[in-house]
């Protein structure tokens, strides 16, 4: 028979050292196998540099390594299952003694020489004949040796006497029942026997806990004992009256039966010798399963799903499977759910994913980060609580009759989850994995929190470097690369980290606006020095200048706009308010960013004076803007319903924790410089009027998926957004294509659809409710945003309950029957038929052809 062996590991780097999970040895193997760790072993030891940390700084160095080792893999070698996954003492649960502990070697001068003593120990007649069970060298290249305890000797009693027959020091650190060893890698491993963390026969656990009871100790040797077993003799060399270590399982005389698992923790008293060590928690360590998911998670996880916007996608695809179980996450699953459920759902929900180390790794890295019990539920999530809950028990009604195996559930949600409040507001769209080549360069210098946001504003400058360049969109209307990106973050949240890639963008056109700059300064200065009565020199042709200041009046813009002959205008800007420099009389910096989108705009003044500014220009302008949250709101709230918002780009950067490590940057380098300038030089070239059927064909695809989403929320915020959204996804998108020598690549179809969510996301949730306002003042916001109306119906619903939907959602009756028509006209439901006379809607009777809750 098999040998069941299970070890209690935390197999992620920088894993939350407050948790374990059980697993047979195939994950430990995996863990020190895989390149991640051995890399990690090597910096650690000196072997290889440390990314940005100076070789000649020791003092780095070794901090660097130290931060490096608490960032390895663990797992905890006394016991094989800790109560609810968590590392304490008190969860350490009995039933699951492993009979074995560590030996800790920690001066490197006495490693060598306790490698041959154990050794020697293992072959000599004694209590520690046959006791060695693992040699390895930790992470600094000392030692850890793994022994199996004498019968009867406690953790504590074990370390002590084996260390003076080894000859080194012992260390009260190591004989805690929750002791974490870190893993080294698999060159690191010098032994190991095949008893290693194995579970032992039923006859030897017997034995072993009966000697731990008969002193008055627990079943794994906890408590005060009656007898001190150190009056056992621990002389390795003597033959008298010892207990002959060396089990029949080393032998292969038994083994534990294959599938076995140590129970869960039992209530009332531990210490039954009789009690056997084997049981079935309804896990598998051989899979890393803890047990089934609950019907109630299922249906959460469903829920969840649909919340997060995937509703009927298949979420366990290579390439979308990260970002969409993060999204899933992100949307309250993670808040409804442990960490334990959460995983038995997703190796339900997504077998294929769940069986690699990036799913396990996303899970907790998502807990570690995000978790945190004591926050109350969103309504969002106390709302799919309660049906996930009435949904299991099999409540049939209205909004909570589900059919898990149609995957169709009713959920009060949003597909954008627009809620009031900023704490359980969930994270935007997760940024794909695999990003077009530019967009990886771009941003591989920016720390990881800042990504989305930089993802983001670099297409303004990108843009910029077009000339008499243009695209013609799916309603044959042809648009210039018109981009403009607002970022709004909490106050010291990061927002200068776009500054340094928009730099970069900009280098060849700041070197030009230079050159420009002084010859208009010596030019203005020659006109100074003739006086009013000289004669002067008209000013300078080609005075191309693109990049303005943030402080330009209405006339200078018009000016500097006039003499671009055509090209874009650029301004970025530490504060939106600069904006206010354009204002003029009467707002007008809000009439130039809506233009400034529009194509074939119109825009200047008339003045009667010689020497005043008289042009009527088209507006190419591109901008990046930045400012706190509030402001934004503030700064737009008077134009809510006039245009700039849905024709911005807008972004945000997620607050990070208290007392969160400071985010670290790369160097902008020459490399950086060199590895951008092919795809400045392909903008810069690029002329007329460009065909990119493939972003053509993916902004036929989005606008559908939001006109379906618009037609079953009935949201018109969102459609009306979801308009202006898509054309500058269609514009970033060409962008890429002619940057990258009008060649498209795969991964720019991931990219724009998750910019345009992302936009949207944004949109929504710091304007949403106000537009909805200021569209109708005499009603009171919706806090919930979009949500599915047809989902929320039965499969056979009549008039009135459409009516009575709306009313409940806010809505006028009126427009009952047009949606009605939208929908049948749709193919999202059709009328029952009647052995009457065709009848009115109002008085019919519907059938979902879509959305169904039960299988007809």
């Amino acid at each position: 028979m098999e040998i069941v062996h299970v070890v209690a590991i935390n197999p992620y780097r920088k894993g939350n050292k407050g948790k374990v999970f059980s697993y047979r040895m195939d994950t430990y193997d995996k863990v020190i196998e895989s390149a991640a760790v051995k890399k990690m072993i090597q910096q650690i030891r000196g072997e290889l540099p440390i990314d940005g940390v100076d070789l000649n700084d020791a003092q780095a160095v070794k901090k660097a390594q130290e931060r490096l080792k608490s960032e390895l893999p663990f797992f905890c070698p006394h016991y094989g299952m800790f109560r609810n996954n968590v590392r304490r003492q008190e969860n350490a649960l009995p039933e699951s003694f492993l009979f074995q502990t560590i030996i800790d070697v920690d001066d490197k001068e006495y490693v060598e020489k306790a490698i041959e003593k154990a050794r020697e120990l293992n072959c000599s007649p004694g209590i520690w004949n046959g006791s060695l069970l693992h040699l390895c060298y930790s992470a600094r290249k000392k030692l850890h040796i793994g022994i199996r305890m004498p019968v009867g000797m406690t953790i504590e009693e074990t370390q002590k006497a084996y260390c003076e027959a080894l000859g080194v020091p012992y260390d009260e650190s190591c004989i805690t029942p929750e002791r974490m060893i870190f893993l080294t890698d698999k060159d690191s491993e010098i032994y190991r026997s095949k008893m290693w963390c194995a579970v032992l026969s039923n006859e030897e656990i017997m034995k072993r806990r009966q000697a731990f009871l008969d002193r008055g100790l627990t079943v794994d040797g906890r408590g005060d004992a009656k007898v001190n077993s150190l009056q056992f003799t621990v002389n390795s060399n003597s033959n008298d009256n010892v207990q002959n270590n060396r089990l029949s399982g080393n032998r292969g005389d038994y083994a534990a039966p294959a599938g076995t698992a140590v129970q869960p923790a039992q209530s009332g008293n531990s210490n039954h010798a009789d009690d056997s060590h084997l049981g079935n928690s309804g896990g598998n360590y051989g899979t890393g399963e803890l047990g089934e998911a609950s019907e109630k998670n299922l249906i959460a996880f469903d829920l969840f799903q649909e919340s997060a916007g995937l509703k009927g996608m298949a979420i366990d695809t290579v390439g979308s499977r990260h970002s969409s179980l993060l999204a899933i996450m992100s949307a309250g699953a993670s808040r409804m759910m442990s960490e334990e459920e959460l995983m038995k759902v997703v190796a339900e929900k997504m077998p294929s994913y769940y069986q690699e180390p990036d799913c396990h790794q996303l899970i907790h890295d998502f807990y570690a980060k995000y978790g945190d019990n004591s926050k109350p539920f969103s309504r969002d999530v106390i709302r799919i609580n309660a049906t996930a809950e009435q949904a299991s028990r099999q409540v049939n009604s209205l909004q909570l009759k589900v059919e898990r195996a149609d995957g169709n559930h009713t959920v009060q949600s949003s597909n954008l989850q627009v809620q009031s409040s900023e704490e359980d507001y969930p994270e935007p769209p997760a940024m794909p994995e695999k990003l077009p080549k530019l967009v990886e360069l771009l941003i591989s210098r920016t720390p990881e929190i800042y990504k989305p946001a930089v993802a983001h504003a670099i297409f303004p400058p990108l843009a910029t470097h077009l000339w008499q360049t243009s695209f013609r969109y799916i309603d044959n209307v042809v648009h210039e690369a018109t981009l403009s990106t607002c970022l709004l973050a909490g106050t010291g949240a990061g927002k200068s980290s776009v500054d340094k890639p928009i730099k970069y963008i900009m280098e060849d056109i700041r070197k030009r606006d230079a050159e420009n700059l002084k010859r208009e300064k010596e030019w203005k200065e020659e006109v100074t020095r003739k006086g009013a009565n000289k004669d002067k020199r008209k000013r300078p042709d080609n005075l191309v200048i693109q990049e303005i200041d943030a402080d330009m009046t209405s006339p200078a813009f018009v000016m500097r706009t006039a003499e671009a002959r055509g090209r874009f205008l650029y301004t970025s800007l530490n504060e939106l308010d600069q904006f206010d420099a354009l204002r003029g009389s009467g707002n007008q910096q809000f009439r130039i960013m809506c233009l400034a989108f529009d194509p074939f705009n119109l825009f200047g003044q008339q003045r009667v004076g010689v020497q005043s500014v008289t042009e009527r220009v088209t507006i190419r302008f591109n901008w990046n803007a930045s400012t706190t949250i509030q402001k934004g709101q503030r700064y737009f709230s008077k134009v809510l319903t006039d245009g700039p918002i849905s024709r911005i780009n807008f972004c945000t950067i997620p607050e990070r924790e208290i007392g969160d490590e400071m985010p670290v940057y790369g160097d902008y380098d020459d490399a950086y410089r060199e590895a951008l300038k092919p795809y400045i030089e392909n903008l810069n070239n690029a002329r007329g009027l460009i065909d990119c059927p493939e972003a053509f064909q993916l902004a036929l695809k989005l606008k559908d998926e939001n006109a379906e989403f618009s037609r079953l929320s009935q949201d018109r915020v969102y459609e009306n957004l979801s308009f202006r959204a898509n054309v500058i996804a269609y514009l970033k998108a060409c962008v890429l294509y002619v940057a990258n020598g009008c060649k498209w690549e795969p991964e720019i179809d991931e990219f724009i659809r998750w910019s345009e969510r992302y936009d949207l996301y944004c949109k929504m949730r710091f304007f949403g409710d106000a537009i909805k306002r200021a569209n109708d003042t005499g009603e009171k916001s919706s806090k919930r945003g979009p949500s599915n109306m047809l989902m929320q119906l039965p499969d056979e619903f009549t008039y009135q309950q459409v009516i009575d939907l709306r009313v409940a959602r806010g809505m006028d009756k009126k427009g009952t029957s047009r949606m009605l028509g939208n929908w049948k006209e749709r193919h999202y439901i059709k009328v029952k038929d009647s052995n009457s006379v065709p009848q009115k809607f109002s008085s019919s009777v519907f059938i979902k052809l879509k959305f169904r809750k039960e299988n007809s």
